[in-house]
């Protein structure tokens, strides 16, 4: 069996992803366009959402774990008074509920007390979060309904911005990584009496990567590899702990809590590290020369 090319075009890019594509499509397209195979992406989103998809190219890929783990920033419209399968404007409607006027401040009221904060989720069957081996949309596909068990998410912020049409609300929501905002869209039409679904879901930023900084997957510039960890505290390194580094070696405690990103003297990203028992950092990734 032959080995497989090592990869030899690195960095990031920031994409606002169009509706109507997925973002395995996203990443098919800037393959073809890089000529490079290894192409991953931070944090997926559906098919009919926009905004920002952050893709690494290259050996980039081993950061991503970095990358998918920031707060993240949604903006979106919740239809109250129909369900769908899918709890978006995508599925099949499945049931519909006579609402009535909506009271804002009461709508702010139940938001503020139930769904924001440290909350349990029960991921969605339209997720692509993986169940023995496979993704939760592909079993809905096949119309199977598995088990999920809750879990622990955090809702920083939700702001119920306006109503921009009667019985359609406007919100903007800052979570941790793993929170489904289509989940928060029906949890808010129950609490409401009825049901809802989400509609016109954009991601505005995964921590510091912004939708100002995104471009179209045509357009988007390929960014140096540490840009990946451009939100971690840095360490730079004298050449003989470098050579260390590359080594993969044990180095003593940073200051901070970490994880580190660990440059050279000439500002190039070698490796990230993290906490080693009680006085020690150790490797997390290390880039291999000629990555960076």
């Amino acid at each position: 069996m032959a080995r497989r090319r090592p990869p030899t075009v690195h960095g990031v890019c920031i994409v606002d992803k169009p509706a109507g594509v997925t973002s395995h499509d996203v990443v098919q397209s800037l393959r073809r366009r890089l000529g490079e195979r290894r192409v991953g992406h931070a944090g997926t989103l559906d098919p009919d959402a926009t905004g920002v998809l952050v893709v690494a190219v290259g050996s980039a890929t081993r950061l991503l774990t970095f990358v998918g783990g920031q707060e993240k920033r949604y903006t979106g419209e919740v239809v109250l008074g129909i369900e769908t399968d899918t709890l978006d404007a995508a599925g099949v409607v499945t049931a519909r509920h006579e609402m009535g006027p909506v009271d804002l401040e009461h709508v702010r009221d139940l938001v503020a007390e139930h769904l924001t904060g440290p909350i349990m989720q029960v991921p969605p069957m339209v997720s692509a979060l993986r169940v023995d081996g496979r993704r939760l949309h592909e079993l809905a596909r096949e119309g199977v309904e598995v088990e999920r068990e809750p879990r622990p998410v955090t809702v920083h912020a939700f702001d119920v911005l306006g109503e921009v049409n009667p019985g359609v609300l406007s919100i903007a929501v800052t979570c941790s990584a793993g929170t489904y905002i289509r989940s928060l869209a029906g949890d808010l039409g129950r609490l409401l009496g009825g049901g809802a679904h989400l509609r016109n879901l954009r991601r505005t930023a995964i921590g510091s990567f912004t939708e100002d900084r995104a471009a179209a997957p045509e357009d988007c510039a390929l960014l140096p590899i540490r840009t990946a960890v451009e939100h971690l505290p840095t360490v730079t390194v004298d050449e003989a702990t470098a050579d260390r580094v590359r080594l993969g070696q044990v180095l003593e405690r940073f200051d901070g809590d970490g994880p580190w990103a660990v440059l050279d003297e000439a500002g190039e990203l070698l490796a990230v590290y993290e906490v080693f028992r009680d006085r020690g950092v150790k490797p997390a990734v290390v880039l291999a020369t000629g990555d960076r």
